[in-house]
């Protein structure tokens, strides 16, 4: 229970916090992004096409695949919000390793990849080489504040992003069945109606981020606990 509560507070003041930072809405892209390539990396998987991605000003995206069997858009429609879930852990995961660096140069070469080989809107493109070069910049040459700042910042909008997405789906559902994105796909694919796979989406989404913070608290101990050793003189995301 304490670990729960602590994942909603983290995630609460950190939709307050987000809101505020000049600029969020250009790296809140980053999940979209993440979210997109996850249909991507399905489709490919599956053996089928990805035609192209176009991503939008507004955090919303889309992904245009082909493919052989329609069952195959179960696991694609299923990646898109699991894949941003994992992909928010792995960042708390490297920041735990203490591997920003490492996290800095992935993001920038989903970005390059992205605009290399499926962003192909005109918004898109221009916000994957920005980033990829903001970011690739930051990660090489950046000093060890501002690259651990501009990491941290693009972890928690990738975590709160990854959690509040489900939840808007999941009252779309219910509101506008046939407006529920990913939701709506896999009702038209399954018996399932739209609402419960957006319930399931909530519920991964929020365990990703229940291990998440659970991370982010454990490099806080490790770290104080390395500072007592020395002070006595005998991490992650």
């Amino acid at each position: 229970m304490r670990a729960w509560l602590q994942t909603a507070v983290v995630v609460l003041v950190t939709v307050f916090l987000t809101r505020f930072i000049p600029f969020s809405a250009f790296f809140r892209n980053v999940d979209t992004l993440v979210h997109e390539l996850g249909h991507a990396l399905a489709a490919l998987l599956l053996k089928g096409q990805v035609n192209h991605i176009y991503l939008y000003a507004n955090q919303s995206g889309v992904t245009y695949t082909s493919y052989a069997e329609s069952w195959m858009s179960i696991p694609i429609s299923l990646a898109g919000y699991t894949g941003a879930a994992l992909f928010a852990l792995l960042l708390f995961w490297l920041y735990a390793r203490k591997n920003e660096r490492a996290g800095l140069y992935l993001v920038t070469a989903l970005a390059a990849i992205g605009l290399a080989l499926f962003v192909r809107n005109g918004y898109g493109m221009l916000w994957c080489a920005g980033f990829a070069v903001i970011t690739g910049v930051i990660g090489a040459m950046a000093p060890q504040w501002l690259r651990h700042g501009y990491y941290l910042l693009i972890a928690f909008i990738c975590l709160v992003e990854s959690i509040l997405s489900p939840f808007i789906i999941l009252s779309l559902s219910i509101t506008s069945p046939g407006a529920a994105g990913d939701a709506a796909n896999l009702s038209r694919a399954t018996i399932l109606p739209g609402f419960i796979w957006a319930l399931l989406f909530v519920a991964f989404a929020l365990v990703c981020a229940r291990f998440s913070v659970s991370l982010l608290f454990k490099r806080g101990f490790r770290d104080q606990a390395a500072a007592g050793g020395e002070t006595n003189g005998s991490f992650r995301l």
